[in-house]
């Protein structure tokens, strides 16, 4: 079996480690994050309804299986159903992926995962289970829904995608990519985000019919308070039919509001009652105004010590990139560490004239955020991040503000290193990347978020026909001409940019990391000093030249698409970098201690601060200047251009990927806590780092209304089969 499709039964699990950070929490303190935290997990069940088809039915599947008997248990009955050791360990850990990545492809990589086992001993040891026992016509009609999917690798199922080039259920599966944009000059005619939508197409007679679903608990046409109840309806749109209405993921939205009201019980300030307030107005009634309301006291909720949000955030896995997932995170501050993040914030406006764009390419002002290490307590959706810069909406990131947040106790465990999985450097390389690894990526992180994706201006036209820059005297430096070029009025960068706005802002964020991670101010923030400061400017460095090489496992040939946006960044800087020359990165193809093929990177330290950043300087401002002034064509040209898998003429890089996969390791899964209500407080319910703990937090999770959570869930898929085939 292709190794890209399967979870090894040797990945490694760790507990995420954050007891310490609750236990100081006042008892108020712990309800607010209780409360919180269960308002994610209920909302985060929305992502097996955005991944596929199968994702939900499995999901209930296996929960009712480990709701019945734990792994221990079902261990015993699978080796009397006839399954060997390393059959049942493939099973667990595909349950084990399931819940992690909340459905079945892989949130790093958008790849579908199946069972490493036969499919009849999988059937065998489910129908030797007491969930079967119990219920075995309900058990055998869940199995039949999706056994044939979750064994399926027919080419387009094989990974995320819209149309022939791969799964997706935020449109049906009769939609291409002329459907996603058409849909989305509809909703920019009606001044709608696509935030929290799905598209839906049917076609009667030879005429299409569009029906756009928002997100909401309330299923019926009502408005939303201070909203026009028009946003709904049935409109005629470049003579076709399209339809807007509330509901979908109905009962999820609703036990998101219920805990959200709850959680505001025990809000620290008025900012936060006010956010929550906006939270539940906005998944009730489906406004993506309300969310950015709510937004809006969020970012005015400065340094709280419990910190979340929550909603339809992150677009990389809408294949139009203009759709959102949801994720809701709970975390408590890291004092110490967020003091350098403060002075890192602290150095910006003296940091952001070292970027290589001209003045009136920078925000009018930088607005300081909150920039906070946490200690994660609760992170649902499909995986988690080391770092985030949000909320995600333009128009308040570039007049009102942002928060940057650094997830500390992820950090240290998703990027400790073991040496011998170490791969593609060289021997003398080793022990200082594991050395330094960690005090490389806590930089890379805080100006990637802070600066990189808080800075650059966009240029913009409103309702009213006005500027927010004088047009008669802004010259592109690309071009040597006056700027032709902006957004309009409902014009996003994730709508202009669509396919490739992720991707391109996260390398534009990267290359921004690289290029002041030089800085003696920013590495004396984070107590790096001297040789000790070269070593980690080194390190980041080499750091991003390795990620770009491991970048191709996320390339498919087939489809020539990339399935991950930070990996296609990094693989686009590695080109930059093997582009400019003189020595500045090796790449080579060698033949490893076990025989097969192997590669080796070399980056030479002493040309970093010449030949390397002369070469980031250059690609940072032509990224800066295209976002800025809207330049689709010439920005989709550039971008498009390095991230090609082909041949550099030094370089074969589909021959590169065959050795890339063959010495992939997986990716770490992580294993959360829960908390539970005791007395007048809540406590902390933590669970060892391993397949079976990850199993047991999962149904301890949902256990005190699991039935009804599961019948719900399989009546959402049960009405929208009809739409994925």
């Amino acid at each position: 079996m292709d190794s890209q499709y399967i979870l090894p039964n040797d990945v490694t699990f760790a507990a995420l480690d954050c007891a310490e950070s609750f236990r100081l929490l006042s008892p108020q303190e712990k309800l607010y994050a209780h409360y919180m935290s269960r308002a994610a997990w209920y909302g985060g069940l929305v992502v097996l309804l955005q991944t596929s088809p199968e994702s939900a039915n499995i999901f209930v599947l296996l929960q009712r299986m480990f709701r019945k008997q734990t792994p221990a248990q079902l261990e015993q009955v699978a080796a009397a159903a006839g399954l060997g050791v390393e059959e049942f360990q493939a099973f667990v850990v595909y349950a084990s992926g399931l819940f992690a990545n909340m459905g079945n492809y892989k949130s790093f990589g958008d790849t579908k995962f199946i069972p490493n086992l036969p499919k009849e001993k999988l059937e065998a040891l489910l129908k030797a289970s007491q969930a079967f026992r119990e219920q075995p016509k309900e058990m055998e009609a869940l199995w039949d829904s999706c056994a044939c999917l979750m064994y399926s690798l027919e080419e387009r199922q094989k990974q995320l995608g819209l149309g022939d080039k791969g799964i997706t259920t935020y449109f049906s599966g009769n939609c291409c990519m002329e459907d996603a944009e058409l849909a989305q000059k509809f909703l920019n005619s009606k001044g709608l985000s696509a935030y929290n939508t799905r598209l839906f197409k049917s076609v009667n007679g030879g005429k299409a019919r569009y029906e756009v679903r928002l997100a909401s608990s309330a299923q019926k046409d009502i408005a939303a308070e201070g909203e026009p109840k028009s946003c709904c309806g049935s409109f005629s749109f470049e003579d076709k039919e399209f339809v807007v209405k509330r509901g979908d993921y109905a009962p999820l939205m609703e036990k998101v509001c219920y805990h959200l009201q709850r959680a505001e019980k025990y809000a620290a300030n008025e900012n936060q009652r006010r956010m929550l307030e906006e939270y539940r107005r906005s998944f009730a009634s489906g406004s993506i105004e309300a969310h950015k309301d709510g937004s809006r006291y969020w970012i005015k909720d400065k340094g709280p010590i419990v910190e979340s949000y929550i909603g339809f955030i992150e677009s990389y896995r809408d294949p139009f990139g203009s759709r959102g997932e949801f994720e809701g995170f709970v975390a408590v501050v890291n004092k110490a560490m967020s003091e350098r993040f403060a002075r890192l914030v602290d150095s910006a406006e003296v940091l952001l004239p070292e970027l290589p764009w001209p003045q009136e390419f920078e925000k009018d002002t930088f607005l300081k955020p909150d920039f906070t290490s946490l200690d994660v307590v609760t992170f649902a959706g499909s995986g988690i991040p080391a770092g985030i810069n949000i909320p995600n909406y333009d128009d308040i990131r570039q007049t009102e503000g942002f928060k940057n947040v650094s997830l500390g106790n992820v950090v240290a465990v998703a990027y400790a290193s073991q040496r011998e999985k170490l791969t593609f450097l060289k021997e003398e390389d080793k022990d200082l990347f594991i050395k330094l690894k960690g005090a490389a990526f806590e930089v890379q992180v805080g100006l990637h978020e802070l600066l990189g994706h808080g800075s650059g201006k966009l240029f913009t036209q409103d309702d009213n026909g006005e500027f927010n820059f004088d047009k008669s005297k802004v010259i592109n430096p690309e071009t040597g001409e006056l700027v032709s070029s902006w957004y309009r009025a409902n014009e996003t960068w994730d709508s202009k940019f669509s396919t490739i706005a992720s991707t391109y802002e996260e390398c534009r964020a990267e290359c921004v990391a690289l290029h002041l991670c030089f800085k003696k101010e920013v590495l004396s923030i984070f107590g790096h000093e001297g040789q000790a400061a070269d070593g980690v400017v080194y390190v980041t460095w080499l750091g991003m030249v390795r990620a770009g090489l491991l970048g191709l496992e996320f390339y498919t040939p087939e489809h020539k698409s990339w399935r991950q946006a930070h990996m296609q960044a990094r693989f686009v800087i590695l080109r930059v970098l093997l582009e400019a020359g003189e020595g500045l990165v090796g790449l080579e193809e060698v033949t490893g201690q076990d025989g097969k093929p192997d590669a080796r990177i070399t980056l030479d330290q002493s040309k970093i601060r010449t030949v390397g950043r002369d070469a980031i300087h250059r690609f940072l401002c032509k990224l800066q200047v295209f976002k800025s002034t809207a330049d689709v064509e010439k920005g989709r040209a550039l971008y498009d251009g390095y991230s090609s898998v082909g041949s550099d003429g030094a370089h074969d890089f589909l021959r590169l990927r065959e050795t890339v996969l063959l010495r992939k390791e997986p990716r770490k899964m992580l294993v959360q806590a829960n908390s539970r209500i005791s007395g007048d407080t809540a406590e902390l319910v933590e669970y060892e780092g391993s397949a079976a703990g990850l199993i047991r937090s999962f149904t301890e999770r949902f256990r005190d209304d699991a039935e009804q959570l599961e019948a719900d869930l399989l009546e959402m898929n049960r009405r929208d089969a009809p739409c994925w085939c």
